[in-house]
């Protein structure tokens, strides 16, 4: 299976092209390429060895993991492409985790009768500003339009009872 062309052996060069992913460009304990460093560090934990996975511009790794000894039971095992595209793809599901586990904290949604009984959705939205954190409660009939749009404390549960309270008490006029 001939692999040159996979997307996941690319990185950018100095230009911003994409170009081929060289091992002989690599180091075997720092390889970077897709926006990503991976560097191979002592593991401060115990005798072994520890890889880090960095996004491109952050300062901080996003994973790190256990990274396997060498032959020689003394040195880390060297870097190579395959182990570089397992340790990005894996470090690329970890952020998207991050972010679908901060979008759920920061947005509910629930659907109930409004007054008529019209089915309706509501969407709560925290903003999680340092000076002013604060929610907005949306109210979407069932075609999706946006009915009412209200800002409300930071603190605010959404539930199917408290949507159906504020909807009596914040009706939209028609």
């Amino acid at each position: 299976m001939d692999t040159t062309n996979d997307a996941t052996d690319e990185t950018q060069d100095e230009a911003g092209e994409a170009r081929s992913i060289r091992p002989e460009d690599q180091d075997p304990k720092l390889w970077r390429g897709n926006g990503w460093t991976a560097r191979v560090i002592k593991n401060e934990d115990d005798d072994g060895w520890a890889v880090e996975m960095t996004c491109d511009g952050q300062s901080e790794p996003s994973l790190v993991g256990p990274w396997t000894m060498g032959r020689d039971k003394k040195n880390p095992k060297p870097l190579d492409a395959s182990a570089f595209a397992t340790l990005v793809k894996t470090a690329n599901e970890v952020l998207a985790r991050h972010v679908q586990q901060r979008r759920a904290l920061l947005h509910r949604s629930v659907t109930t009768a409004a007054e008529g009984g019209a089915r309706v959705r509501v969407d709560l939205d925290v903003v999680p500003d340092e000076d002013d954190p604060h929610a907005i409660l949306t109210v979407h009939d069932a075609a999706g339009e946006v009915v009412a749009r209200s800002r409300v404390p930071a603190d605010f549960k959404l539930t199917t009872e408290s949507a159906r309270r504020w909807l009596q008490e914040n009706a939209p006029e028609p």
